[in-house]
């Protein structure tokens, strides 16, 4: 008899279990359907019917009727011919300076902003001090200006912001992040005057036949303002974090990236993490300035995420802008470089030696590398590096380091076969076409201005290469970058690199599948498949059959986060 009730007692615990399992396998599942869902696992566009999400996975991806037939009580989700996607990662931008624009006055051209003239930026300033109610004496910022945007085809002056604002420290951020423009009380706090040399891959701006600085700084230059900058900005941080995740996720975007960020901010990061606050996936890329140390504290372990957030590997600054003319070439600008007389090539930002030892140690560390180069002369830097640093250490240049170039602006046909022989991936920047395609035709002259980030090469050549914002630098949104890599179109309505637009599968690729590859996410993001994180986009409009000229303009409808809804413009 005791044996005959503990086995009926068993039996009954079964099938409550069993009836337990058919509850969950059914009722926590959200199944996605009547759309085009396009999984972005393969090298040509494949739809799926429907694709099911339980407890933050990817459950099934397929026919509706199987998907009905496994689950037989889901939550279904009508998309009502929208699109649905993996959602976006983002290869490369700048969380920190996004986030900090929220404490800044915009001075960008259109579309970004409104500027068109620097008459019209002092103007904004003086108003924007009596607006938020500045005192004299505390610091103002500015961002997104271009000299090259601007009717006078010039920097604003020190001079000239002194006007407006006299008892005021005033800092404009040039739209590349790699110059800006200072007023007299920045540039005396910051000990620039007519006796400070040049530094190392910098330059200090003078008024003609005179050492009196002019207020612009470039590259390390400006490093002494950038740093100031942050350091108050950063104040401010955590009342715009979450705004600024929200604004990630208001573009489909499910994984964010920093692209260079100090200790300090890493520390910040972690503790927003740690308290929960996170809400899409971010990932950092670390100063090489500070390598050594971060290679040492166990506070950081590279490429894992902890609470959503991880420190990928360490970002290398090669050389500077393009349209700024510090991006270093083999070839010298075709029009006036100012400060340089002859062979204007631009600058390196680092030397050689110094180079090939942040290689030889992020190698022997397993660090991933992640190197800012637009010019090719750079790009020969960095091939030189990885060379220099295999051969040191005994590894053979094609492991999968993952090793990759952020921007490869300029890079050439020949560089391309290294990327693919030594397995190096780019990150391009097609938004250049547009925002300074025209510039870059007088600058550099259309053939190399038509080889600008690659990418229909690229894909022949079965690289996985990825297509970024830089965002400040151009508007974060994605599509605009689906857009410019099709289109290829500048703001005077010129092909850049007709052989090189895109289809809107490859630039599609480039945020999403090859992204999540370039983190080494391939395993949890990027396609549509089982067992991967729910991470989706829902669009109005599908990419692949919308008009070239529109595609920037498809609105997103949905951004789902590990299965949750975290935007909507319902």
């Amino acid at each position: 008899m005791k044996k005959q009730f503990l086995k009926i007692i068993m039996m009954s615990l079964l099938l409550m279990a069993c009836k337990e399992t058919t509850k969950s396998d059914n009722s926590d599942v959200t199944l996605y359907y009547n759309g085009d869902i396009v999984t972005m696992e393969t090298n040509s566009p494949v739809y799926a019917e429907s694709v099911a999400e339980r407890e933050g996975k990817i459950v099934f991806v397929g026919n509706l009727k199987d998907a009905e037939d496994k689950f037989k009580n889901p939550t279904k989700v009508d998309l009502k011919g929208k699109t649905l996607l993996p959602g976006f990662i983002d290869p490369h931008s700048h969380f920190e300076k996004v986030s900090n624009t929220m404490g800044q006055l915009n001075i960008s051209p259109p579309p970004v902003g409104e500027v068109t003239n620097i008459p019209q930026i002092m103007e904004m300033l003086k108003q924007y001090k009596m607006d938020k109610n500045i005192p004299d004496g505390e610091w103002i910022f500015a961002w997104g200006y271009d000299e090259n945007l601007l009717e006078e085809g010039r920097h604003p002056t020190n001079k000239e912001i002194d006007e407006v604002l006299p008892n005021n420290p005033v800092y404009l951020d040039h739209t590349s992040g790699h110059m800006g423009v200072a007023n007299s009380i920045a540039l005396k706090m910051m000990k620039v005057t007519s006796e400070s040399k040049n530094p190392p891959g910098g330059n200090i701006g003078r008024y003609p036949d005179s050492n009196e600085p002019n207020g612009l700084v470039q590259e390390t230059a400006m490093y002494p303002f950038v740093g100031n900058m942050l350091q108050i900005l950063e104040t401010k941080a955590a009342g715009f974090f979450v705004a600024t995740q929200n604004y990630y996720a208001e573009n489909g975007i499910t994984t964010a990236q920093d692209g260079l960020i100090n200790r300090r901010k890493i520390k910040f990061y972690q503790e927003q993490a740690e308290s929960g606050n996170m809400t899409i996936d971010l990932i950092a890329l670390a100063g090489y300035s500070e390598l050594e140390q971060n290679l040492e504290d166990s506070t950081i372990t590279f490429n894992m995420y902890k609470d959503g957030f991880k420190v990928q590997g360490t970002k290398l600054i090669g050389d500077g802008s393009p349209q700024g003319k510090t991006a270093f070439f083999t070839k010298p600008y075709l029009t006036q470089v100012d400060g340089c007389e002859e062979n204007c090539v631009g600058l390196p930002s680092i030397t050689q030696e110094a180079m090939n030892k942040l290689f030889l140690i992020g190698y022997e560390n397993n660090n991933q590398l992640f190197i800012h180069c637009n010019g090719d002369a750079s790009i020969d830097m960095a091939i030189a590096a990885h060379e220099n640093a295999c051969e040191v250490l005994g590894q053979p240049l094609d492991k999968d380091r993952r090793t990759v170039i952020i921007h490869s602006q300029f890079v050439r046909p020949d560089q391309l076969e290294k990327y693919v022989e030594y397995k190096i991936l780019p990150s391009f920047f097609t938004n250049h076409a547009y925002f300074w395609g025209d510039v870059h035709i007088e600058n550099l002259g259309m053939d190399r201005a038509s080889f600008l980030s690659p990418i229909a090469t690229s894909d022949k050549l079965g690289i996985k290469y990825t297509n970024h914002s830089d965002a400040t630098v151009t508007p974060l949104n994605p599509l605009m970058t689906v857009w410019s890599a099709v289109n290829r179109k500048s703001r005077n309505g010129v092909i850049v690199g007709e052989a090189e637009r895109a289809t809107p599968y490859q630039a599609l690729k480039a945020i999403t599948i090859n992204a999540a590859f370039e983190n080494f996410d391939e395993d949890q993001k990027g396609s549509l498949k089982e067992g991967k994180l729910a991470d989706f986009v829902i669009l109005e409009e599908n990419p692949l059959k919308a008009e070239p000229e529109t595609l920037k303009d498809i609105k997103v409808a949905k951004t789902i986060k590990d299965g949750k809804v975290v935007y909507s413009n319902d």
